[in-house]
């Protein structure tokens, strides 16, 4: 059975950022000759790892909002500078957005159930004028979406 990672995506205040900063990563790891890596790195190895290399994805919550998922690739164990074992979430590129779906903020990472999951919206086209999630929430509910 499928498993999800849900994770807080600090520092992005919309979908335009993530995609923005995904994309700067892979041109800079280009021009250095070099294949990039879409990877985050986190303080712990998830126990339920097998369920979520079943076909898992990292599910970003921005701005209080379930927005958009990106496929899980691997989960690598990573020592730090520190001595500390850590965990490389490593991620495809693409970003699928997702019903907005409400989240209190939280630290680290948690499991999001297959069941849990917002579904997704669809292909998004990059620039694409992004409604607030709280109105595209507030739709949807309204049935007009």
């Amino acid at each position: 059975m499928t498993l999800h990672m849900l994770k807080l995506c600090v520092g992005c205040d919309r979908i335009d950022e993530l995609e923005d900063w995904i994309e700067e990563k892979i041109r800079k790891a280009k021009s250095k000759g070099k294949e990039p890596k879409l990877e985050h790195v986190t303080r712990q190895m998830p126990k339920r790892r097998d369920e979520i290399l079943e076909g898992g994805s990292l599910y970003w919550v921005i701005k209080g909002f379930i927005q958009v998922r990106q496929p899980i690739l691997g989960l690598d164990a990573r020592r730090g500078k520190d001595g500390i074992e850590r965990c490389a979430i490593k991620f495809a590129p693409n970003l699928v957005q997702v019903q907005p779906s409400p989240r209190r903020a939280f630290q680290g990472w948690r499991y999001l159930e297959a069941k849990d999951a917002p579904a997704d919206l669809g292909k998004r086209r990059k620039g694409e004028q992004e409604l607030p999630p709280a109105l595209l929430l507030e739709l949807r509910q309204l049935g007009i979406l």
